[in-house]
């Protein structure tokens, strides 16, 4: 029985793991909250790491570990970049993000708190001024 999947998420947080692997935290539409560890993604020439980075729409291929999924394989949806370069932007996503880790529950399926988070997102790309109503 293959343990492997596939879907598509945002990437809400990631973690530093020892001194090449990351561990990042997923929203996805098909299993929910996910925690998993992407192996080698810091070292130099890595073609995954930088497609996880928070804030980023992904399609993501995962196999179930014991403890933690294992990123075998990402592609990138939309990178939200502007959500990176930018202060404000980055400052209000970043509430945005995290107010979804706290209420999402792991293994749980919740697509519309993901498809709230991903309009959350766009709305800011797409309109920069409307940072401060997500900080304040």
């Amino acid at each position: 029985m293959s343990r492997a999947y596939r879907d598509r998420g945002v990437v809400l947080r990631t973690h530093r793991l020892g001194e090449t692997d990351r561990i990042v935290i997923l929203l996805l539409e098909g299993r929910g909250k996910v925690r998993a560890v992407a192996k080698g993604v810091r070292r130099p020439g890595s073609r995954i790491g930088a497609r996880l980075e928070p804030f980023g729409h992904v399609d993501v291929a995962l196999h179930e570990g014991r403890t933690l999924d294992v990123v075998q394989q990402v592609e990138t949806v939309d990178t939200n970049a502007a959500l990176r370069t930018d202060d404000r932007l980055h400052a209000a996503a970043s509430v945005m993000v995290e107010l979804v880790d706290a209420v999402a529950v792991e293994g749980q399926r919740d697509l519309p708190l993901l498809r709230t988070l991903r309009a959350g997102l766009a709305a800011l790309v797409a309109d920069p001024g409307s940072a401060e109503v997500f900080v304040d």
